[in-house]
């Protein structure tokens, strides 16, 4: 064979494998695949189903837990933020109480040091959306920014994201903000 039918075979080799994948990447985008159970890994985002009854904030770290109801936060100290909402393209002022206080009685030291900085926080809303914080993130004694469970927005009792959401400063997007909050799980990262 020359050396031009040889660069002329493996040019059209090429050009098949690219057509084949091609052709497979658009018939995976017809017909995608369903997704397996070790594929799943849950709500990433707020879903757009309802909230649900409020019911109240559960706070555990193993075998100690605190429930919250509306009243029962209000009676808290309050620390008022104000934060730019990335969704609702505007600065927005909640007030409720910061989750380091909220912790505390349940043993979480507000000044971590050494094996407390594997402490983390995971926060749910009552549609399934997750985000986590580590314990530096949520004590002013190592972090600038604050998170509270507000439970007020601009003076009024949260109405459609609550009664309780987790707000955060400092941060670019409110991404790990938390909507109808129903759970905060202090867990430990081995």
């Amino acid at each position: 064979m020359s050396h031009s039918a040889s660069r002329l075979t493996q040019k059209i080799t090429i050009f098949a494998a690219l057509v084949a994948v091609s052709m497979s990447a658009w018939s995976q985008s017809q017909n995608p695949p369903a997704p397996s159970s070790t594929q799943e890994m849950g709500p990433m985002h707020h879903s757009d189903k309802p909230a649900g009854p409020a019911s109240p904030l559960k706070i555990t770290i193993g075998a100690q837990s605190a429930e919250f109801t509306p009243e029962k936060l209000a009676a808290l100290p309050h620390t008022t933020i104000t934060v730019f909402n990335g969704h609702a393209n505007a600065n927005q002022t909640f007030s409720g109480v910061p989750l380091i206080e909220l912790l505390k009685p349940l043993g979480v030291t507000d000044q971590p040091k050494g094996k407390d900085f594997r402490l983390y926080i995971e926060a749910e809303g009552s549609d399934g959306y997750v985000v986590v914080y580590s314990i530096a993130e949520i004590t002013p004694y190592i972090h600038d920014g604050t998170v509270i469970v507000a439970d007020t927005l601009a003076g009024k009792p949260i109405a459609d994201n609550g009664p309780f959401q987790l707000v955060a400063t400092g941060e670019k997007h409110p991404a790990r903000w938390v909507r109808n909050l129903v759970a905060i799980r202090v867990l430990h990262a081995e």
